[in-house]
């Protein structure tokens, strides 16, 4: 693929074509001005603030900056800039000329982007509300859905609605089947009505089935929106006078067959259908108190690295789809991930350190739900410890070389406290707990070795890898299992591996991950959709859909 043809998930406020960002004290403003003429690719025009992957790689830039370049902003309002439209929601016609592949990744990449507001407030206190000054539909409303609060225009046109079941033959890819029920808990009646009707709802009616929180008069919507933004601002644990970290653009360099940048690098052989990630621990030193780590800025190895690690599984997801297994590998000291651990977890209440943690967390989680194999190799010169065990507890399989010659010279991985909590999946457990079922013996097991350096023979005796061959197997058994893997059918892997990784509980980001969007990647190849008469292929054309009847 041609540099003309990547996207780039990387961007600034400057260059920004779709939001407009403004900061008054404790509350961040994000205006939805899209420009019609901005699209990523070619062939439509986000008329009516319609989105497409463009909009929302703006809108995950912005929600960073806002996390670390601005501490003090406790709430975050949602609004448009455009009179009487808020969001119409996802492009319709971007997703007509759309490959399946493309429409897959920009659902995965939104439902993201969304669930990202959620883990902000739930883990770093920063708030979210969406002030509904228009029209709300489909992709929009799934926006408004990912704050803590929807306040609605009652000006008697506007409306909130998820429309795609009716009109395009698709589902509210992004969420909104699952937040609709499991986050504001609307009857499953009103629901079922609600996302088969085309008109929305609106005022009142909206408030009396939990569609919004509040509504306001044309009058006063700015003030309830001030007061309201504020009165979330008040229950924010950000602080209040500390100095943020300015985000400068990542060195990487995009080579043919190859991601650079200064921590991770990506190695790519299309021919056998394979990247090689490779995490680098950090070689120079790292800060012992908060004043230190400031002085770095976003220089400072795990924000560096996690950021990084973000952008290269975005590349790697969009640009790169013939690339079925993914190995990673880690490289270096692995007394300086120790250390770095030991300082996150001694300073894990800093707002900075926090919110690193957090995007350590939403990477790893990337990681989870990319529809790609992965296999972890444990070699010589490995750090798989710690923060770093969390890369190979995400695989789906972990091989660790044993040297029984020369056993001083053996990779070793490591358990510590982070990997029992500090990064949690998208279902609330760590990747310890999904692994052995949270089982107790288990559990105990590992924990009574957490901090210790495990050989490939005392990983395996306590269930943390896969497989550990002697260097007489290491390049067979390795090379077989990859293999085999990469000449099975990618679509059978992919449900099979989402399978695998969501074991045990479940709640509602598994389930817009695990059955919503497993849903929509179905329907989104049925005739019904995307043939020649469906729905999704006819609208706007004044052509009725032709559906296929049958059940299935």
């Amino acid at each position: 693929m041609n540099s003309i043809e990547r996207v780039d998930y990387q961007t600034h406020p400057s260059q920004y074509r779709h939001w407009k960002l403004s900061f008054e004290g404790p509350v961040a403003t994000l205006r939805a001005d899209f420009d019609e003429n901005a699209g990523l690719r070619p062939g439509y025009k986000l008329k009516l603030n319609s989105y497409d992957l463009g909009v929302d790689i703006e809108l995950n830039d912005a929600i960073n900056r806002i996390r670390f370049e601005h501490p003090e902003v406790r709430t975050v309002v949602l609004t448009s800039a455009k009179e009487k439209v808020f969001c119409s929601g996802a492009n319709i016609f971007m997703l007509g000329v759309s490959s399946h592949a493309w429409k897959v990744n920009f659902c995965k990449f939104t439902n993201e982007t969304r669930n990202g507001l959620e883990d902000s407030s739930q883990h770093s206190g920063l708030k979210f509300l969406a002030a509904v000054n228009g029209a709300c539909a489909g992709g929009g409303y799934e926006l408004a859905l990912a704050c803590d609060e929807i306040l609605l225009v009652d000006d008697r046109s506007s409306a909130v609605s998820l429309p795609e079941v009716p009109l395009l033959g698709v589902l509210p890819g992004t969420g909104g089947l699952t937040r609709v029920t499991d986050k504001r808990k609307v009857r499953h009646d009103l629901a079922d009505i609600f996302c088969t009707t085309t008109e929305g709802v609106r005022g009142q009616k909206a408030k009396d089935w939990r569609l919004v929180d509040e509504i306001a008069k044309p009058a006063v919507f700015a003030q309830k929106v001030q007061e309201r933004a504020l009165a979330l601002a008040a229950i924010s644990s950000r602080p209040a006078n500390s100095k943020g970290v300015s985000l400068k653009p990542l060195h990487r360099t995009v080579e043919d067959s190859r991601l650079v940048y200064q921590h991770v690098t990506v190695d790519i052989v299309r021919a056998k259908r394979i990247a090689t990630f490779t995490v680098k621990a950090p070689t120079s030193a790292q800060p012992t108190d908060i004043a230190g780590m400031q002085a770095q800025g976003d220089q400072w190895y795990p924000l560096a690295m996690a950021r990084e690690l973000e952008d290269a599984i975005l590349n790697m997801r969009t640009n790169e789809l013939d690339i079925g297994l993914w190995k990673v590998q880690t490289l270096g000291d692995a007394a300086a991930v120790q250390a770095m651990d030991q300082f996150l977890m001694a300073h894990k209440d800093h707002w900075l350190v926090n919110e690193t943690i957090g995007l350590l967390r939403r990477t790893f989680s990337r990681l989870d739900v990319s529809s790609r194999s992965l296999f972890a190799l444990i070699e010589e010169g490995s750090c798989f410890v710690g923060t770093f065990l969390e890369l190979a507890l995400a695989c789906d399989r972990s091989y660790q070389l044993t040297l029984p010659d020369t056993p001083e010279n053996a990779p070793h991985i490591g358990v510590s406290e982070v990997n029992f909590g500090l990064y949690p999946m998208a279902t609330g457990q760590s990747r310890l707990a999904r692994r052995f079922y949270n089982e107790t013996p288990a559990m105990e097991a590992v924990r009574a070795r957490a901090g210790q350096l495990l050989d490939g023979e005392a990983a395996m005796s306590l269930g943390l890898v896969t497989s550990a061959p002697d260097d007489i197997d290491w390049a067979d058994e390795t090379r077989i299992a990859i293999e085999e893997r990469v000449a099975m059918s990618p679509d059978a892997l992919t449900g099979l591996e989402a399978n695998l990784r969501f074991n045990g509980v479940e709640n509602m980001w598994t389930r817009v991950f695990g059955r919503l969007t497993a849903w929509q990647n179905w329907i989104f190849q049925r005739p019904n959709a995307v043939g020649e008469k469906g729905a999704l292929k006819v609208y706007g054309k004044g052509d009725k859909a032709a559906f296929d009847w049958s059940r299935v």
